[in-house]
């Protein structure tokens, strides 16, 4: 499901070459780091090593890629319920993502992340972008900023070189 509000990109004027997608926020928090685009869905639970950072499932297109402190673009994730508390581990050993944008609301991904919050005081952002905005996230930018100041809200995502 999509966010419910209006969420078009906007390119900034004066010169500066960042672009605003505006998103839904799942988790609120605030991160900025590298991008890392997953072209796939990912299962936390047997396809990621919380203790490494790394893409563990071998026919992960991002097989061996590390996820520690970026923020992470998907489509989805994909897996059972367990993701969650492997995402959490991930976030309280500090080899998880920064923050994440998805395409699809995802429930594993948000209780992975909200459990993080609650257990370890660590927030990672995690927020929705509209079908048409996420090209433009994949494929603009090489550093992102997701400012989510409350769960569930309105939420940005900015995109720099």
């Amino acid at each position: 499901m999509n966010p419910p509000f209006d969420t078009r990109a906007d390119a900034k004027r004066d010169g500066d070459p960042s672009v605003i997608v505006h998103a839904e926020a799942l988790a609120k928090g605030h991160a900025e780091g590298p991008k890392v685009v997953l072209s796939e869905p990912l299962s936390f639970w047997g396809g990621y090593d919380a203790a490494s950072g790394l893409i563990l499932e071998k026919t992960h297109p991002a097989f061996g890629r590390s996820l520690a402190g970026t923020i992470v673009v998907m489509p989805r994730a994909k897996g059972s319920s367990s993701s969650s508390s492997v995402l959490a581990e991930a976030i309280r050993n500090g080899t998880g993502p920064a923050g994440i944008v998805l395409r699809e609301r995802d429930l594993i991904i948000a209780i992975g992340v909200i459990v993080a919050g609650e257990l370890y005081g660590l927030s990672v952002p995690l927020v929705v972008v509209k079908d048409r905005d996420f090209d433009t996230v994949c494929h603009r930018g090489a550093t992102i900023r997701i400012d989510a100041p409350h769960e569930q809200g309105p939420a940005t995502v900015t995109l720099t070189t």
